[in-house]
């Protein structure tokens, strides 16, 4: 015996069918497509400011910043001003030498030659940004050591910022550059350079008290723990703020490098 159904019915589970295949592509195209931006490794961009401490970018910080950037899978580029640094010290005497120095050619001392002029950084291109510290962040990215509060920051290095963070990317900060965080950013960020009262274990903590004379929000953190201000995704960290030992300095930068990570998902 043959059951016959109905012509409406039949139109009725055509239509039905039809939907519950449309909402199965459409499923599958979501899935493709979160699997897709899985596999791909998040970009970030990695401002140095020369090689050397008193000079330049902090080593360590530097050399952190890309372990465990890439460790957990990021296609890290690096970028430098292509220009003087503010002067040279010689890193065993502490004292000025006679000469000039390029921060874009001392920066590739660190990046073993890999790094492009920060000039040509395309905030489009990556997903975060990562500025270590060192007083390159204070002599070649701005003028904080010589200015305070009333730096400024380099003309490219600020539009990035500005660039990243109406982006809504993330942007980590450690040692001395969340300064350059409370100068572009004022009074919609909050940061931490360690703590607010100086000491053996923080000799520079008067740069708190420049922090909130910009308009920033300063937080008192410990050594290992990042600043994450998650409204206006800045990740901050002391690393070497504080006079500690090298591992804990690399904590205080993978912390940092955590937190931005976390706002990248």
């Amino acid at each position: 015996m043959t059951l016959a159904v109905p012509s409406s019915n039949k139109s009725s589970a055509v239509v039905l069918y039809s939907l519950a295949a449309v909402g199965v592509m459409s499923i599958v195209k979501q899935l493709y497509r979160s699997a897709s931006s899985a596999a791909m490794p998040k970009k970030i961009a990695l401002v140095v400011a020369g090689s050397g401490v008193y000079d330049g970018s902090e080593i360590t910080e530097v050399v952190s910043s890309l372990i465990h950037l890439s460790r957990s899978g990021a296609d890290v580029t690096s970028y430098a001003p292509d220009k003087d640094q503010m002067h040279v010290i010689n890193h065993t005497t502490g004292e000025e030498m006679d000469e000039k120095r390029n921060v874009l050619v001392e920066s590739a001392r660190i990046c073993r030659g890999a790094v492009k002029p920060l000039s040509d950084l395309n905030t489009g291109d990556y997903d975060a940004l990562v500025i270590p510290g060192g007083f390159g962040a204070a002599k070649n990215l701005s003028d904080f050591a010589v200015k305070g509060a009333d730096m400024t920051v380099d003309p490219d290095l600020e539009k990035i910022m500005t660039d990243f963070n109406s982006a809504g990317k993330p942007i980590g900060l450690c040692c001395i550059s969340p300064t350059l965080a409370a100068k572009v950013f004022g009074s919609k960020v909050k940061v931490t350079v360690g703590k607010e009262e100086e000491s053996e274990a923080y000799p520079h903590a008067g740069a708190a008290g420049a922090v909130k004379a910009m308009g920033a929000e300063h937080v008192e953190t410990e050594p290992g723990v990042a600043c994450i201000d998650g409204e206006s995704k800045i990740v901050t960290s002391t690393a070497y703020m504080y006079s500690g030992r090298p591992d804990e300095i690399d904590d205080s930068v993978k912390a940092m490098v955590d937190g931005v990570l976390s706002l990248m998902k």
